[in-house]
Order: structure tokens, then sequence, then C-alpha cells
């Protein structure tokens, strides 16, 4: 017991400074960017409100006192930054919340019984009831500790991506239960194998506790009080000098200091290495690290190119078309390059013992699931691409190989080509421009015509295509104009809504008929409409005046009509996938699932790569993809959609979907991007090969998880049990699997891109082995 409380008196003198009040700050204060923009501590040397980020403004604790008003502590990091016309909010009832212009409210601290708040010269800012702390920034680090802070077992810091955003970055710290306080990539888990340094104090105590004094010393402190290590030795103490940890967003941890009777920069103590690769994840996938002037750049495999020049995180993706291994004649479509001196995470599919050079560059290229093979000392190691942690190293004597397409353009020909006859290409010049005149006239003159002509049509158009209501407004592509119906028409064209044909979230459909019976329709009736059903309706009616695609569900009405809102499809026959896939009498036959599958990669690869501006379904499941007579697949219910803008690759939202289909980063709060769409179609594909639900715990627990099934079969080269009940072709069914499997990796990035899945699934292109999901393991 004594031990214990000598442990808790330190982290006392640890937060001693937190629990003196410099100022106070009343319930119904309030910050705006523009005007009084702070609450700032007693000495002014701390900070709390907004600071400048991108093209807005984020919330969070920073530096005031020195030039560089270095943030310290971020709210909300992923979320995006925040307009100017936004108010930070300390509301009457106790709570920190960040209010929009439209009155939209996100929370950033609902302790609950909260009446006052302080900035304190610690850099902590606080929650107070009427006798203790109720809620503090120090609990909840991002990627710094401040003097007097301490990092407990089981807390962790997350690099930003550079120091002017502080959004999660791409690296961590964990003071782990076992004592070891070990920086990862970010996505990894807390294994050897992803580490890239550590204090190594593994089993050295429990309830480790990482602090930095007010002198600058950085330890670390078990339970029973006992000093495991000093990371640094510290200081005279003085108060014309702060100091701060980081965990910078290159990967490094770093103690730094600033002297506030200078005015210079934060001055480096102490880094956790000196090596600027050593970072695991600096690079991104398939690129390597080097130093060049003492700082870390990137470079590609060759045959490969930069996803993002100005990210050099991005990794790296093939600058050739993947084609089938060999041509028809048998001769290769590729070559072998080298890479020396570099070493990645082995992940090795093929291991070859006591061979050359040249006989492992040779065994990976006649390999059509070869695309890397690492050499060293008599030893051959085929890979799958991607290749993670690249690293050069002059000490390291390892070769890879890189798979490569062969150019078959020939320059040289091409050059003499263009030097032929100019004597002729002069005569042709004059003739040329000539012709040139006569048919730019020609398409002017059609030019013109059709804009008058479309101008015209579309004046007259657009009455039907909006409708004004007391409500607002309804707009539409140009192209689409689904017809307008008042309530009573709908009411009387589904016989008051007497023939339910499903029921969702938001809303049921029902069958109904329109011109005169002669055609049947669904009309889908939303309800909860002050919030998710309006919300639904509108993203909807965005989304589908955007589209036309014979694998989407086409949208032949609407009614805006007072508090109703409802929606006129076309009338699917063969009511939704789930209905039929998971009904044993109702099950198309492989052949037809497979068409289906594609049918359905034709549809999202309309929304993710033809559309102006881009959409993420976001709820790929069976039940949103509808059958018609002739059991083609079209892809309904885009109330949950996503449209980016023009310059967005991706967005931040709260969890969408259905559970089983949502992808891994929906869970961990990351960006999500097109890619999680890929995931949803992965996993309805599984469903397809194998004809049943992608969780189904009626079946032995093995089974239970189609993907970890599927995966299971797939490396135990079992693939028959997958589809125990009927005969397919097997080089066919390898193909599907494996498209399923590579669709969905936990990793977004690494998930082949919609236009890419469908080529696989129609035999356009080669699909390669993918990684085991047990050889970058990750949680959720």
């Amino acid at each position: 017991m004594a031990a214990i409380l000598f442990f808790l008196l330190l982290l006392t003198i640890c937060n001693a400074e937190a629990q003196q009040r410099q100022s106070t700050i009343n319930l119904g204060s309030s910050l705006s960017p523009t005007t009084n923009s702070s609450w700032l501590s007693h000495s002014g040397l701390y900070a709390f409100g907004f600071c400048q980020q991108a093209n807005g403004y984020a919330v969070g604790v920073f530096l005031a006192g020195i030039p560089q008003k270095t943030a310290v502590w971020t709210a909300n990091r992923d979320d995006p930054p925040a307009p100017g016309d936004v108010t930070l909010n300390f509301t009457n009832d106790g709570r920190l919340v960040l209010q929009s212009a439209q009155g939209k409210e996100t929370s950033i601290a609902s302790p609950g019984g909260a009446t006052s708040a302080s900035m304190l010269d610690s850099g902590n800012f606080v929650l107070f009831n009427s006798k203790e702390i109720v809620w503090q920034t120090f609990d909840y680090p991002t990627d710094t500790i401040l003097q007097g802070q301490h990092l407990s077992t089981g807390k962790e810091l997350f690099s930003s991506i550079s120091e002017y955003d502080k959004s999660t970055g791409l690296f961590r710290l964990a003071m782990q239960e076992d004592g070891n306080l070990v920086q990862y990539p970010v996505g990894t888990t807390d294994v050897e194998q992803y580490a890239y340094w550590s204090s190594q104090t593994y089993r050295d105590g429990d309830n480790v506790t990482l602090c930095l004094d007010v002198n600058g010393q950085l330890y670390l402190l078990n339970s029973t009080g006992t000093y495991l290590t000093n990371l640094t030795q510290g200081e005279s103490p003085t108060k014309d000098i702060v100091y701060l940890m980081r965990l910078d967003a290159d990967g490094s941890l770093r103690l730094y200091s600033y002297n506030l009777h200078q005015n210079g920069n934060l001055s480096v103590l102490w880094s956790s290495t000196n090596d600027m690769c050593l970072p695991k994840g600096l690079c991104g996938l398939n690129a390597f690290c080097v130093i060049n002037d003492q700082q870390a750049n990137c470079k590609c495999l060759p045959g490969f190119a930069a996803i993002n020049q100005g990210n050099q995180s991005s990794g790296c993706e093939r600058n050739f078309s993947v084609e089938s291994c060999k041509s028809k004649d048998g001769s290769l479509k590729y070559t072998m390059e080298e890479v020396l001196n570099t070493e990645w995470v082995k992940n090795y599919f093929s291991h070859l013992s006591s061979i050359s050079k040249e006989d492992c560059k040779a065994a990976c290229l006649e390999d059509c699931n070869c695309e890397v093979a690492m050499f060293n000392a008599g030893e051959c190691r085929k890979q799958n691409l991607p290749l993670r942690y690249g690293r050069r190293s002059l000490t390291d004597t390892n070769i890879a190989f890189v798979k490569v397409g062969i150019i078959t353009a020939n320059i040289s020909t091409q050059i003499r080509i263009a030097q032929m006859g100019s004597e002729k290409k002069l005569r042709k010049d004059i003739l040329i421009i000539s012709i040139s005149f006569v048919v730019f006239g020609i398409f002017m003159f059609v030019i013109s015509g059709t804009a008058i002509y479309r101008n015209i049509i579309y004046k007259n158009r657009g009455r039907a295509y909006t409708r004004t209501s007391n409500n607002g407004y309804i707009g539409f592509s140009e192209d689409v104009a689904p017809q307008s119906f008042p309530y009573s028409d709908l009411e009387s064209m589904t016989d008051g809504f007497k023939e339910e044909l499903g029921r969702g979230a938001f809303g049921t459909v029902f069958k109904g008929t329109i011109q005169n019976g002669q055609k049947v329709v669904a009309v889908k009736r939303l309800e909860k409409l002050l919030a998710e059903g309006e919300r639904e309706f509108e993203t909807e009616m965005k989304v589908i005046g955007r589209t036309h695609h014979k694998n989407l569900l086409h949208l032949l009405g609407y009614c805006y009509d007072g508090e109703k809102r409802l929606l006129v499809y076309e009338y699917m026959s063969n009511g939704s996938l789930a209905n039929i896939l998971f009904t044993p009498e109702k099950q198309p036959c492989w052949d037809d699932r497979m068409e289906i599958a594609r049918d359905i990669a034709r549809g999202i690869l309309y929304l993710h790569e033809e559309c102006e501006p881009q959409i993420i379904h976001c709820d790929i499941k069976p039940h949103n993809i509808l059958m018609d007579e002739y059991r083609c697949a079209k892809i309904s219910d885009f109330g949950l959609a996503k449209l980016l803008k023009p310059d967005q690759t991706k967005t931040f939202t709260g969890i969408r979907g259905t559970k089983g289909y949502v992808a891994p980063e929906w869970h961990r709060r990351q960006p999500v991007t097109i890619k999680a769409d890929v995931y949803s179609f992965g996993i309805v594909l599984l469903e397809l090969i194998c004809g049943r639900k992608c969780v189904d715990w009626d079946l032995p627990e093995e089974k239970a998880i189609l993907e970890d099934w599927a995966n299971h079969c797939f490396e135990a080269g079992d693939l028959d049990q997958l589809v125990t009940d009927e005969e397919v072709n097997k080089k066919q069914l390898e193909r599907m699997v494996k498209v399923g499997l590579w669709c969905t990796l936990y990793e977004p990035s690494l998930r082949p891109s919609m236009k890419n899945d469908l080529h696989m699934l129609e035999g356009i292109i080669h699909v390669p082995i993918p990684p085991s999901p047990n050889s970058f393991v990750t949680t959720l």
C-alpha cells in the first residue's frame, strides 16, 4: 500500500501545476476564429482556442507565448478544418461544443456537471465542477507531452500529418502493458515485427508510466515508484525554459526545449533515432527509403511511379498495364530489374534454397504468381506485391528482382518515320490547313445549332425538372427528369399503400402502378422525417439526379408535399439479391451469379469513375442490389451515399452502412475513400461465390465468418469447400476468390480499383495471389 501511495504521490508531482487555477472561464463563454479567438493562461504562455489549419481552423491548446504558436493538443483532430463562421461555446450545461453557423453542434467535451473551465500555465485545459477536475486535455494527449504530464499504461500518442496539419499521421507511440515504450506505424498491432524503436523495458514492471519533468527529464516509472530508465538526464529547473516531447510527423520521437527570453526556435535536446529511414511506413507501399543529404527520400521500385508526388507516404503504383503473364505464343511479357542493398518485410509464398542469383531471377520471371524475388546468400524468396517498409542500407546484401513490363514501342522507327518526306510534308501541310478551315466552319455551325436547340429544349424542360414547394426547392440534372407526383396520386397508385414490398431503416416500399395501370412501380415512403429521413431524401435526390446506368436503379419520380417525402422507382420483379441468393430454391446457378457480380462491379465503377462528382455509395450489400425480370442487377438505396468534391479523394464522416459489409477504416475513424465500397463489394462477391451470408453463426465456428473461411480455404488450397453442392469451373472459382480476397484486404490502399476488379472478373487482366491477412496483421 505504501508503494502505491508513493507512486500516486509522484504522479501528483507530475501534475502539480494542473491543480492550480490561473483564470476562470464561466459557463456561457464563447470564442470565434475572427474576433475573440482564444482563452489565455495566467502568464499568457498557453492558449486554448482557434488556430489556423489548412483552409480553416482547428480547436486546441497552443504555445501562445512563442512566435511559432506551436500546437500541443488538438480537438477532434481528424475532422475537417472548421470555417470562419463557427463558434466555440462553453454551454450553460457545462459542455464544450463547436457550433456551425447553421446550428449544428460538434462535441469537444461533455463530462457532465462542469461549472467552470481554466487554461492553466502547465498547458493543461481543464473543466471543473464545484469540487474537482471533471475533464482535462492532459488525459487525452494527441502528439505531444508537456512538462508535468505523463503517458500512462495503455495510452498512445499519434503523430500528425505535418506541422501545419494536425490530423492523425503515420506513426504511434504506445505505452504497453508489458512496460515497454514502443514506436509503430499506425494501423498495426503491438507485435515486434512492426516496431522500429523501443525503450527496451519489456517486463520491467506493471503500470509503467512515461513522465516528463519540469527540468526536461524524460523517464519511465513503474507502479512501485522505481525508475526503470532515464531517456534524458534533465537540466537544472528554471522558469525560463519550457519542455515538450512530440512524436513528429517523420516518425521520430523528440524532446524539445524553448527559452522564453530568446526569440528563437524550439531546440531538439534528444531524439529516439538519428536514422531518418528507420520509421516503418515513411515511404508507403512499393517504395523504399534512402538517405540523401541527411534527409529521408522515397524512391519507387523499377516500373513504378509515385501515386502522389507531393506525398511520399502514398507509395507507388505500376506505370505499365498488368496483363496476362505470357503471350499466346508463349513469349514472356515481362523482364526483371535489380534493386540492391534494400530490404522489405518478408512476405514470401515460396522459398528456394541453394540457388544461384540468375536462377532466382529466372524462377520468378517464369512464375506468373511471382512479382518480386528476394535473393541473399543462395536463398530465393518469391513474393507478391505490395512490398512494405522498404529501406536501403549499404550493409544489406539483399538483391531484389522486380518484374516489370517490356516496352514494345520501337522509338527509332518512329523517328525515321517522322523525318521522312520533308518536301511532301510541306505540300500536305498546305492541303491540311485548307481542309481544316472548311471542317472548322462546318463544326462551328453544327455546335451553334445544337446549342440553340438544347437551350430551347431545356428551357421548356426546366419547368418540369424543378418543383417549388413551401418548404424549398428540388433540383435535378438536366439529362434526368423525374416526375413530380402529388401525394394523393401516389396514395391512389398504391391503393392506399396496400401492398408492402419491403421495409428499411428510413422507410417502407410499396407496390404501385402509373400510366393508367400500365407500368408497375415501387414507391418508397420515407419516415423519421425530421432527421435521418429528410437527409436520406435529399441525398437520394442529389445522387440519383446525376446518374444514369443500366446497373443503377432508375428513379421515375418523387413527392415533396409538406412533410411527406416519397420516391418512385422502376419495379424490380425479382426483388433483392438477398431474396434470391439466400433462398435455396431461388438461388441462381454459378454462371448467373458471376454475371451478377460483374453487373454490380459495373454499377460501382460508374459511381466511382464516370460520375461528376465522384460518389461513394457507403452501403453496398445484397439487400440494396435489386434484380429485374431478366435478373440484371441494379444498385439501389443511395440515402447514405457521399458525394466528393472535385478536389476530394476522401471524406471524414461517421460510420455508415451495415454490419458485416462495413470496411475496417470506418471503425478506426479514418478518412473514407471509394475503397470502402470496394471492401463491401468484396464481401458481396464472396457471398455470391459461396451462396451464403457473410456471417452465419449456425455454422461451425471456423466457417461462421465467410471472409475468414474463404482465406483459410484459399491458403489451404481447398476451394472446393466453398462450393460443396455444385460443379464449377475451378480456374474461374480461383480467380473469383482471389478478387474477393484482394477487395477485402484490411488496408484500403491495397484494394484494387473497381476498374481493375471488373477487368479481373472478366479475365482481361491477371489476378495475382493476394497477400495473406496474417502477413500484415491489424486490429479494428
